[in-house]
Order: C-alpha cells, then structure tokens, then sequence
C-alpha cells in the first residue's frame, strides 16, 4: 500500500503501539493478528528508517563542525 505522505517518527510510533495493544488482546482472530502483524512490521520500518537517517545526520552534523564523537 501506497502512502501518499510518509508518516512521521511520532505518529507511526503511537500506530505501532496501538498494534501492539491490538494483538496482546486474546480473543482476536487469527486474520486479524496477522493483518496487524504485517502493519506493525510497516510501521516498524518506518521508525527504523528515521531514526537511522537522523543518527546519520547527526554524524554528518558532527563531522562537519569537527566534533567527531567517534574518534578514540
């Protein structure tokens, strides 16, 4: 599926968080489980995917203005 705008860090973490609850509910269905499962993974990638691009950001920010924080 398609998103027209990408959700933002905060908005997909409350999502997936909302799945998360959903699926700890015993008397769902197995279709519905599943159904959740593949959208918290969607979910799940979206998260990933900020953080990872704001930590390398964050690296290039730091690299940039001399203050490398991985240097021993």
């Amino acid at each position: 599926m398609a998103e027209k705008e990408r959700l933002g860090f905060e908005e997909a973490l409350k999502q997936l968080e909302s799945v998360v609850e959903k699926l700890n509910d015993q008397n769902i269905s197995l279709e519905d489980s599943v159904r959740l499962y593949e959208e918290g993974i969607r979910l799940s990638k979206i998260c990933s995917e900020t953080l990872e691009n704001a930590a390398l950001k964050i690296e290039q920010i730091d690299k940039d203005s001399g203050n490398d924080t991985n240097q021993d």
